[in-house]
Formats: C-alpha cells, structure tokens, sequence
C-alpha cells in the first residue's frame, strides 16, 4: 500500500470515529432534554473532532521519534479539551 492510499485510509478512520462520536449527542437528544445541541454544535464538534484526528495523524506520520509522537499528539489531545471546555462552559471568559 502506497503512502497515499495509507493517509487517505488513516483520515478515513478518523471521519469514521468523528461520525461515531457524534452519534452520541444525536441519540442522548432522543432521550433526554439535557442534551440541546443545534446544528451549528454538531458542526463545530465535527469540525474539531476531525480537525484534531487529522492534526493526529500527521504528527504521527511527521515526528521522527517516539517521544515526539507522544508529545504532539498529547498536545494536540489537550488543546482538543482545552476549546471543547471553552465552548461548551466558558471557561477561560
């Protein structure tokens, strides 16, 4: 497998995990009323959920050494939290 058709099926997987995660909110709004998400949360969730997965991957690819994988790829997990908290309570204004 080329390295084209590689990163194309790694940014698959992480459309397919995006798609997954927001099932989540999508079901529990059947449910349950404390879970009010419009569309534009959908697409911002979206957004930075593949956004971030594909940050992930690229570290992945473009870091020479293991201990650099695992520090971007932390950094970019916690810069994920970090604007997931921001948006959804405010936390920093």
């Amino acid at each position: 497998m080329n390295s084209i058709n590689l990163l194309r099926t790694q940014l698959l997987r992480v459309l397919a995990a995006t798609c997954a995660l927001l099932l989540l909110p999508a079901v529990a709004m059947q449910f349950t009323r404390e879970v009010q998400w419009g569309p534009g949360d959908f697409l911002a969730a979206g957004g930075l959920l593949f956004l971030t997965g594909a940050a992930m991957v690229l570290a992945h690819r473009l870091a020479r050494s293991r201990p650099q994988r695992v520090a971007l790829v932390s950094a970019l997990a916690l810069a994920l939290v970090l604007v997931w908290a921001e948006l959804a309570v405010g936390v920093f204004s």
